[in-house]
């Protein structure tokens, strides 16, 4: 996998090369994880991957906002995002990745 950006077609592909299930069943298996994630978080529970780290939804009160090319203050709407926590085992595994003088 190469590039900034990894896609679910990049996924289905490293799940077909790693487990040996057809490129169907790996695309299947891939969409059917994400599903079940992406409906855990709309109920509003917290998805934890041993290693990788956590996501959760986090809900923002209303604030005021400034509209940086008018200066005008605008209200921001109460709303909900998406938070992701990486695991101390992530936080380790990109911190020996990068050495002095690397950037990427």
């Amino acid at each position: 996998m190469t590039g900034k950006t990894i896609t679910r077609a990049q996924l289905g592909e490293a799940v077909y090369q790693e487990v040996g299930l057809s490129r169907n069943e790996s695309a299947e298996l891939l969409e059917t994880v994400l599903s079940e994630m992406s409906g855990a978080l709309a109920r509003g529970k917290t998805v934890k991957i041993s290693s990788f780290g956590s996501f959760s939804v986090r809900q923002k009160g209303q604030r005021i906002g400034r509209n940086p090319k008018t200066g005008e203050e605008v209200p921001i709407l109460p709303r909900k995002v998406l938070v992701f926590r990486p695991s101390q085992v992530l936080k380790s595994r990109i911190n020996e990745r990068m050495r002095p003088g690397e950037t990427t």
